[in-house]
């Protein structure tokens, strides 16, 4: 069935994932973004090297895997301005320069090597994905079945907390006190300080605040297990409340949070089993965090009940709470063990990619929550206007 070029729609979700996604290949390409240096080589001097003398397949594969959703989205993003064999030669030139681009400022980094075949290799895999992702660029955004169930299931103009919802899974990789702990770069900023830049810093703070003993008393309230079960019963209650906004109430929405329940849990196995020295991929499942999984899983599931209001102010008490406890608590003895065996060394730029994903999520989450506060009272205004 052919489309009626003005049935021809852009996507706002392709092309919000596209700049989401060229972000993340910027800073995964100058991570961790310290210790610039100048050597007097051109920035565009790899561009006639030689090739490397030591290859891995790894190494190629990766390459060309990392730019192959570069490919593809670039596609997705400028239909249906551009299509067929266009937009594919275009992604295959954005794909090109972007790489380009990595690969000259890398030789400023002290801990990257820009290389004229990782050059070829992100090249080729923007043009693999583009290639992929053409023929069924009109099915998916035009007349496809991707496009009736989005429609379907899901409420319009909803793509930024879709994308939102989606980072999350990642966002629980790298290792956390306690399972999806996220958002502790406060407790990570305040050990940072010397004892007098904190008193300074406390000076200017109620003298309520100055008990230095918090931390210790608030974790003798409770058993560690508890603790664990509690933060995590909070973060992915939160979590599924979100997932859940979007989403129809005729959908079937108790099915698709089981979905990403699994989602969740296969990408954090996944990450553990590559990452962990000893092979472990199950060393984050503590009886405590367990527990959390089904009672966060149960309390997610049953305020799918409430308004989509009230599990909206839900999701941000559930996120602000947890924030609370995971700064507050003292980390767990053991974290320091799960730590030492998560190979910090290997995949440098996706270990930096993770851990800033698990510091910002709930706060990127509250910022969005706070929008659609401020959307709504701003509507209410004027209906009463």
């Amino acid at each position: 069935m052919s489309v009626k070029p003005w049935a021809r729609r852009p996507s706002a979700l392709a092309r919000q994932a596209l700049l989401l996604y060229t972000a993340l290949i910027v800073y995964g390409s100058w991570y961790p973004f310290q210790g610039w240096r100048s050597l007097g080589i051109a920035p565009f001097a790899f561009l006639s090297d030689p090739m490397p003398q030591y290859l891995t397949a790894f190494d190629v594969v990766t390459n060309v895997l990392g730019y192959m959703p570069f490919g593809a989205l670039v596609v997705l993003a400028v239909y249906p301005r551009w299509r067929g064999t266009l937009a594919v030669a275009l992604a295959f030139v954005l794909g090109g320069i972007l790489s380009c681009v990595m690969e000259a400022v890398q030789t400023y980094l002290p801990t990257r090597v820009a290389s004229n075949l990782d050059l070829a290799a992100n090249a080729l895999g923007a043009l693999l994905g583009a290639a992929i992702m053409s023929p069924a660029t009109g099915a998916l955004l035009d007349r496809g079945l991707l496009r009736r169930l989005r429609l379907l299931w899901f409420e319009r103009e909803s793509a930024a907390l879709v994308c939102l919802v989606a980072s999350w899974p990642f966002a629980t990789m790298y290792p956390a006190p306690r399972l999806f702990g996220l958002g502790n770069w406060p407790r990570a900023l305040w050990l940072r300080f010397d004892s007098t830049t904190q008193d300074a810093l406390l000076a200017f703070a109620p003298p309520a605040w100055h008990v230095g003993a918090w931390p210790s008393l608030v974790s003798a309230r409770l058993p560690e297990s508890v603790w664990e079960a509690l933060i995590t019963t909070l973060n992915l209650s939160a979590a599924l409340m979100l997932a859940s906004l979007p989403v129809r109430r005729h959908a079937p929405r108790v099915r698709l949070l089981l979905v990403f329940i699994v989602a969740t849990l296969v990408v954090k196995v996944g990450a553990t089993f590559l990452q962990s020295q000893s092979g472990l991929a199950f060393d984050w499942a503590t009886p405590g965090a367990l527990c959390g999984l089904v009672a966060g899983a149960v309390a997610g599931l049953l305020t799918l009940r409430l308004r989509r209001r009230s599990r909206a102010v839900l999701a941000g008490v559930a996120l602000i709470v947890a924030l609370v406890f995971v700064n507050l608590l003292p980390v767990n003895p053991y974290f320091d063990v799960v730590l030492a065996d998560w190979r910090q060394g290997r995949y440098l730029h996706f270990n930096g990619l993770a851990h800033w994903l698990a510091w910002m999520w709930p706060y990127a989450a509250l910022v969005w929550l706070g929008y659609l506060a401020e959307h709504a009272w701003l509507r209410r205004r004027m209906n009463h206007a």
